[in-house]
């Protein structure tokens, strides 16, 4: 290496060297580093004895003779006393006797417990699990769900709700309930006061009263904890899995989401509006009313027998005033993903205050989503309020949609007709130009194609433009709850599969079952691609294309399968309606009226200028040539 490279090196280690003697701490900041470490230790020491002695507690309560002292020798007296010395002023919520407190309306039914202060079951009246026509659907109960708040006592002991008895407060309010945590001053206290007010919302408020003695005096907020199991509600595991996720809101509107195929986790350092469990046709939300700070997701996928989808999991962080002034407060929407539902929250609310909750329900891209709210949903609303069955009003919405594209449709068929219709001329041309000419034979093709009217994309443009309208049926029905619980034919449910045969082993790619509706849509698509087939003109060298035309049909009895029996349904009549709209195409499109409008078309362009986009094909096609010409001299002379 030369001089200057040397110089180089010295300078690059010079500048680490200084770098890092600039940035390295202080002592006083190693011994504050120190000293904030040995407290966090000794707070989550204390927090862990704290857990040990109320588990220790709790099992007083459940064994024969109810005493901890009996089991390890101990006296009523010294247990008291580490009870007081482990939770201080919180001694009188270390230990009690668990209740229960319900609230309810006509859609949800609550029941809290006071052993945590939270929500313990959640129940909707208006569903029931699949296979379970008695029983309201229960969102989740008992140890499927835990939600604890970390308080900061004034001695630096930490402390979770979770292990608290809550002593519950009369209230005259329909709909509320108050569970208060106590302490060893009478009026100083915590309250968690539950309002189920709305539909599917509950609101909840974290009341603390006199606080300021017993809590830390530096704390701002209060570490949050949140876990829930996502019980098999539907039949259909495998697609209930597809529309399980955690997805989340930042505060301004955008949406994230954690994997739903496998387990994920995600650190968010943005502020978060709301979190949601979600399920195919249910979630559970906690929407803050001001914003979740530092928060930790996890989702974790269940095992196929273990009777739950999902498991979710958050560590965030809510404001919290000791004062009392600011009230922390936040709401659970426990309901249906029912679109008209989720948007009504957003209702008269200014555009930086809405929820967005209708995000939940997945509606397709951009477009696709679009299409689904200015068109789909709207006209599935007008014929379910006519009072129509389900299977009618699915029947009238492919009609609808198959006329919005039938002007794209017709278009597409005339331009395979004229296609079909053109194949001798074609034919000749590529007689007369072998393969070797190959450029000679694409400009007489087009030529061919200019004079009689004909462009090869007009018969894919329509297509592209009808391809939205299908994608948004295709998101929109499998996501819609209405479907769920309604019957059609042999199909209990249209929300999940209409399995008609059994085998008790999975196959791969088709699973353990076969749907009828899905075969019958299978069958009607294989007659179909032979219809088209037959009015396409198609290339005898090129079989294998033909073949995998007769493919796709098979490919979709695996595909949809394990989809929405509504779904398939839906697709059986659209296919339908298309051999019909096929047959009355071909009945008054047939060869000899396509070859009177190419003629027609060849008269009435004959003498006229040529477009500017067949001038500049052409002029290409020229310089192809004459560089193909001065190439193949070139090689002449090597």
């Amino acid at each position: 290496m030369d001089k200057n490279t040397w110089i180089g090196f010295l300078l690059i280690a010079a500048i680490i060297v200084g770098f890092t003697m600039l940035n390295r701490p202080s002592k006083e900041q190693l011994a504050e580093r120190q000293r904030l470490q040995d407290s966090i230790t000794a707070a989550r020491m204390a927090e862990a004895e704290a857990q040990r002695l109320s588990d220790e507690i709790t099992a007083s309560f459940t064994s024969s003779d109810n005493s901890v002292a009996s089991q390890k020798d101990e006296s009523h007296e010294d247990l008291q006393q580490r009870i007081n010395a482990t939770f201080g002023s919180f001694a009188p919520a270390a230990k009690g006797e668990e209740q229960w407190v319900t609230l309810q309306n006509e859609h949800l039914k609550l029941t809290l417990t006071t052993h945590g202060g939270m929500i313990e079951r959640a129940e909707l009246t208006d569903y029931h699990a699949s296979g379970d026509s008695i029983n309201p659907l229960c969102l989740f109960r008992g140890e499927e769900s835990e939600m604890a708040f970390t308080l900061i006592t004034a001695n630096n002991r930490i402390l979770q709700t979770n292990n608290l008895y809550f002593t519950p407060v009369k209230t005259d309010i329909p709909g509320r309930a108050i569970l208060r945590i106590p302490t060893t001053m009478e009026d100083a206290y915590i309250d968690f006061i539950y309002d189920l007010s709305d539909n599917y919302m509950v609101h909840l408020s974290i009341e603390p009263h006199n606080m300021q003695a017993e809590l830390a005096q530096n704390v701002n907020s209060m570490e949050m904890h949140w876990r829930q199991l996502i019980p098999q509600h539907e039949q259909g595991r495998k697609f209930e899995e597809r529309y399980a996720r955690l997805q989340y809101m930042l505060v301004g509107g955008d949406m994230e989401e954690l994997s739903e195929t496998k387990d994920d986790s995600e650190k968010e350092n943005a502020r978060v509006k709301w979190i949601g469990y979600k399920d195919q046709f249910f979630s559970s939300v906690l929407i803050a009313d001001d914003a979740f700070t530092g928060s930790v997701f996890r989702s974790m996928v269940q095992g196929k027998h273990s009777g739950y989808i999902k498991e979710y999991a958050t560590q965030t962080s809510v404001p919290f005033d000791i004062t009392g002034k600011n009230v922390t407060g936040m709401r659970f929407y426990l309901g249906p993903n029912h679109y008209h539902t989720l948007k009504a929250y957003d209702e008269g609310v200014e555009k930086e205050e809405r929820l967005y909750l209708n995000k939940l329900i997945p509606l397709g891209w951009k477009i696709v989503s679009w299409i689904n709210t200015a068109l789909v949903i709207p006209m599935f609303d007008l014929f379910t309020g006519w009072g129509l069955h389900i299977g009618i009003v699915i029947l009238l919405m492919t009609i609808v949609i198959k006329l919005i594209i039938l002007p794209f449709v017709f278009v597409s068929y005339k331009s395979s007709a004229k296609m079909k219709a053109l194949k001798p001329q074609i034919d000749a041309i590529n007689e007369k130009y072998p393969a070797e000419k190959m450029q000679e034979r694409q400009a007489a093709t087009m030529q061919l194609y200019q004079q009689a009217g004909v462009s090869p994309m007009s018969g894919c443009l329509p297509m592209l433009f009808q391809f939205p309208v299908l994608m948004a049926m295709f998101w929109f029905l499998p996501t819609a709850i209405e479907l769920r619980g309604k019957s059609l034919l042999w199909a209990p449910d249209l929300s999940t599969y209409d399995a008609v045969f059994h085998w008790g082993f999975n196959i791969p790619l088709l699973g353990d079952h076969l749907s009828l509706f899905c075969l019958l849509m299978t069958v009607v698509n294989i007659v179909y691609t032979y219809i088209t087939m037959q009015s396409q003109a198609t290339d005898p060298n090129m079989k294998f294309m033909k073949y995998m035309m007769y493919a796709m049909p098979l490919m979709f009895l695996f595909i949809f399968n394990d989809y929405a029996a509504g779904l398939s349904y839906y697709y059986l009549v659209s296919l339908f309606i298309t051999i019909l709209q096929t047959m009355i195409f071909r009945w008054t499109l047939n060869d000899e009226k396509m070859l009177e409008e190419i003629e027609r078309n060849k008269k009435n362009k004959a003498g006229k200028p040529k477009s500017g986009f067949m001038q500049r094909l052409e002029q290409m096609q020229r310089e192809q040539q004459k560089l193909a010409r001065e190439q193949a001299k070139a090689n002449m002379r090597r």
